[in-house]
C-alpha cells in the first residue's frame, strides 16, 4: 500500500540576492503580496492540500519567520480589549497554521545548493514520500498545485514534478523536462531535465515551476551526490542532479498544472504578483483599475 502524503519541505535559508537591498534585513519569504507574507501562502497551500506536518529549513537570520507564526497572546489580548475583534482573529489565525501544519523549524548545514535542505530535512521521514514547494512562489489555483502534485503521485507512487506550459523562447529561464510520453490529462512521463536550455535545443516546451514530490529513492540519490561533494568540494548540490540519475534508471512523472503561478524572486516577478493579487481584490481592485486607466489616458506610464 503507497504512503499517505503527509509531509512537506519548505526551504527557506536563501539570501534573496535578487531583491537586495529590499532583503537586506527582510528575509524575502516574508515580503508581503496582499496582506500576508508570501511563505504564509505557501503554508496554507499546503495545509488546504491535506498537508500535517511541514518542515521550514531555515538559515541563523530568518527568525521573523518564527515570530510570524509564534502565538502572540499578549497582542490579541490587547486588540480585543480595544475592541478590534476581526484584528485579533487574524492574529490568531495566522498562529493557527502552526499547529494545523505542526510547522517545525530546522537549520540548514551542509554544501551551498537547493538539495542540502531537502536532504537536511528528509533524514528523519524514513520511507515516506513528500512535498518540496519553494516559498517565494504563489500559485492562484480552484484546486491548489500541492493537491494536483499529490492526486498525480497517488495514481504513480512515483515522484512528480510541477510542470507549466511554456513559451519555446523562455527555455532559458527554466529547467525543461525531456519528455519520453503524454499519458494525457497533463501527466508526463519524463526522463531527465535540463537546466536552462538553449531555445533551439530545448526537449519540450515544458517548465519544471519549482513544485515537487519526492520519494525515498529520490533521497538516496541526494545522498550520493553528497558523497561525491564530500570526497571533491566543487560545485553545489542540486535537486536537479539527483533528479536526473534517479530518472536514469526508474519513472518519474511531470503534472501540468492547472492555475496561475507567480514568481516573487526578483524585483519584476514580484511586482507582478503583487499587482495581480490587489486586482483580484474585490475592494482595491477597482482602485488600481482606475489608477491604471488614468495613467494610460494621461499618456504616462
Amino acid at each position: 500500500m503507497r504512503a499517505t502524503l503527509r509531509r512537506a519541505v519548505i526551504p527557506a535559508a536563501g539570501l534573496g540576492s535578487r531583491l537586495l537591498p529590499l532583503t537586506k534585513a527582510i528575509p524575502k519569504e516574508m515580503l508581503p503580496v496582499g496582506d500576508r507574507p508570501v511563505i504564509e501562502h505557501t503554508v496554507r497551500e499546503l495545509i488546504d492540500s491535506g498537508i500535517t506536518d511541514i518542515t521550514v529549513v531555515v538559515s541563523g537570520d530568518k527568525s521573523l519567520i518564527q515570530d510570524h507564526f509564534r502565538p502572540n497572546p499578549a497582542l490579541v489580548a490587547q486588540l480585543r480589549a480595544d475592541g478590534k475583534d476581526a484584528y485579533a482573529d487574524a492574529v490568531e489565525d495566522v498562529a493557527d497554521l502552526s499547529r494545523r501544519g505542526h510547522l517545525t523549524y530546522l537549520f540548514q548545514h551542509g554544501p551551498y545548493g537547493n538539495g542540502t535542505p531537502v536532504l537536511n530535512a528528509a533524514r528523519d521521514f524514513g520511507d515516506e514520500p513528500f512535498l518540496v514547494l519553494w516559498p517565494d512562489d504563489v500559485f492562484v489555483a480552484e484546486v491548489p498545485r500541492a493537491r494536483q502534485l499529490i492526486t498525480a503521485h497517488e495514481k504513480t507512487g512515483a515522484p512528480v514534478l510541477a510542470l507549466m506550459p511554456m513559451d519555446p523562447a523562455q527555455s532559458h529561464r527554466y529547467g525543461v523536462p525531456v519528455v519520453k510520453e503524454d499519458l494525457g490529462d497533463g501527466a508526463l512521463r519524463i526522463t531527465g531535465l535540463v537546466e536552462k536550455p538553449d531555445p533551439a535545443v530545448a526537449p519540450s516546451h515544458y517548465a519544471a515551476i519549482g513544485g515537487y514530490v519526492l520519494t525515498p529513492g529520490v533521497v538516496d540519490e541526494l545522498r550520493e551526490q553528497h558523497r561525491r561533494f564530500r570526497a571533491n568540494p566543487v560545485g553545489e548540490l542540486y535537486l536537479t542532479d539527483a533528479l536526473n540519475a534517479y530518472a536514469a534508471r526508474r519513472a518519474v512523472y511531470g503534472q501540468v498544472i492547472e492555475g496561475h503561478w507567480y514568481d516573487t524572486g526578483n524585483p519584476q516577478a514580484y511586482l507582478v504578483a503583487q499587482f495581480a493579487h490587489a486586482l483580484a481584490h474585490p475592494e482595491y481592485g477597482p482602485a488600481l483599475l482606475d489608477l491604471a486607466r488614468a495613467r494610460l489616458d494621461a499618456g504616462r506610464p
